[in-house]
C-alpha cells in the first residue's frame, strides 16, 4: 500500500479516537487556542479558507501541509468535503509528518 494510503488511514484511526479538529472554523478556533500539532489544508481548499487559516497557523507555530483534496480529507476521516484537518495529538502528528515526507518523495 502506498504511502498516501496510510496517512489517510492513519488519520481515519485518529479521527476515530477523537484526535481530530475537522472543518476550517474548529481548525482556527483550536490553533487559537494552541492546541494544534498539525495541520493537513487540502489543495483544492479555497482561497478564502487558505487566507484565513494560513497566516494563524505561521504566526502560532502550527506545522501544517497542503496535501490530498477536500473529497480524499473528508473520506478519510468519515465526513462530508474538508478544506481542513487538524491533529492535536504530538506523537500522531509526527507519525504523519514522517508518512506525508515519505510520500512526497
Amino acid at each position: 500500500m502506498p504511502a498516501p494510503d496510510r496517512t489517510l488511514g492513519l488519520l481515519g484511526m485518529a479521527a476515530r479516537a477523537g484526535a481530530i479538529v475537522p472543518g476550517t472554523e474548529r481548525v482556527r478556533e483550536a490553533a487559537r487556542g494552541g492546541g494544534l500539532s498539525l495541520v493537513i489544508l487540502a489543495t483544492d481548499a479555497s482561497g478564502n479558507s487558505r487566507e484565513k487559516l494560513l497566516p494563524l497557523l505561521v504566526a502560532r507555530g502550527v506545522s501544517h501541509v497542503i496535501r490530498y483534496d477536500r473529497s480524499q480529507l473528508g473520506a478519510a476521516v468519515g465526513r462530508a468535503q474538508l478544506s481542513a484537518v487538524g491533529v492535536v495529538d504530538r506523537a500522531l502528528a509526527d507519525r504523519l509528518q514522517v508518512l506525508l515526507r515519505d510520500s512526497a518523495g
